[in-house]
């Protein structure tokens, strides 16, 4: 590790394979959110709110190219609430209207009331363009990395220093 320091040209060699991963993997996500048309393609199901439909820990695959069509109640979406940075999933329940001014109210499956109480001061209702996407699939558990990750922040800690201890090793 350390006689690849005194090697400028491993060295530089190194830092631009770590910028190639950094660069595709962000050039993924922003495929895939033009692909989708949303700005968060996929979303991580943080509380137990939709269960039994979706667990804590699923990794939810959005899908916001139906914006042209109706919005439909029994439809899974994710939104989100102004100034409030954590988008939510949940099934939408009521629909006053047609079209992108319809009015739309959503609720958690497990929850006992809709999310009123969720909205932005003085959001009665959700319009289409507050939906992030739709669920058109999910894979269940995935997600829970992120969720220790945030919870733990430690964690992040032992796995870098795991990821680093790897790299060691793997070049005695």
């Amino acid at each position: 590790m350390l006689s690849s320091l005194g090697n400028p040209r491993q060295a530089a060699a190194q830092l631009m394979n770590f910028g190639l991963i950094l660069s595709t993997a962000f050039m993924m996500w922003k495929g895939l959110s033009v692909m989708t048309d949303s700005p968060s393609p996929i979303v991580v199901v943080l509380s137990g709110s939709m269960e039994p439909a979706f667990q804590r820990g699923d990794l939810l695959l959005l899908w916001n190219r139906n914006i042209a069509s109706e919005t439909n109640v029994g439809e899974v979406v994710v939104y989100n609430v102004k100034d409030k940075d954590i988008p939510i999933v949940h099934r939408v329940v009521r629909k006053f209207g047609v079209g992108p001014d319809a009015k739309l109210l959503t609720k958690g499956d497990n929850n006992s009331a809709d999310d009123t109480e969720l909205y932005a001061r003085g959001q009665d209702y959700l319009v289409r363009k507050d939906i992030i996407g739709s669920v058109v699939g999910y894979i269940p558990f995935v997600g829970y990395v992120t969720i220790m990750l945030s919870e733990h922040p430690w964690l992040k800690t032992v796995m870098l220093g795991i990821m680093g201890l790897v790299v060691v090793l793997q070049r005695e």
